[in-house]
């Protein structure tokens, strides 16, 4: 049987979802289902957790969400696809070589917060091709944000790992 996401943690059918419900309806999930607690054979609960777990992960991030929502009305296909959008590409470009010239924390915040900001975007802008069932564009929307979504994540891992050398230099003054 084939599983419906937002139907399994219970969000509606929709781009734009609750994160704390979803966040919830997982734990609850979660809980229902530890191999543990579930009173079904453990092999049964162990897939029925990573079903929960990869329904979670799907959902949560809006790149993801969004080439899932194109799945169910079977739109999906070409998503591995370039961008061809060059005035995006430029930009694209420009966010890299700034993540690669960044070497503080608030330099990093910054170029976050602008990355939230083209994620925020791209989800108005995807929600508008998805409802207009312009399905070139909503494709085209949703590599673009799997591609902010990366850089995005590409800038939490170099924060974490300033982070680190900080916690690291502490130690070696002691």
């Amino acid at each position: 049987m084939v599983v419906n996401f937002f139907e399994l943690l219970k969000v509606p059918v929709n781009f734009e979802i609750d994160n704390e419900m979803l966040s919830a309806h997982f734990r609850e999930l979660q809980q229902r289902y530890h191999p543990d607690v579930a009173g079904v054979a453990p092999e049964q609960a162990l897939q029925k957790s990573a079903e929960i777990n990869l329904a979670f992960d799907t959902l949560r991030a809006p790149d993801t969400r969004a080439g899932y929502l194109l799945r169910l009305h079977k739109q999906d296909a070409g998503l591995q696809h370039s961008i061809s959008d060059l005035e995006f590409l430029h930009t694209a470009l420009e966010l890299r070589e700034q993540l690669d010239e960044s070497a503080t924390p608030i330099e990093l915040q910054g170029l976050q917060l602008e990355l939230r900001q083209w994620l925020e975007a791209l989800g108005r802008q995807f929600i508008l091709d998805f409802e207009d069932e312009d399905w070139v564009e909503a494709r085209d929307t949703a590599r673009k944000l799997a591609f902010m979504q990366n850089v995005l994540m590409d800038v939490e891992q170099k924060m974490d790992r300033l982070e680190d050398q900080e916690d690291d230099s502490l130690w070696d003054d002691d």
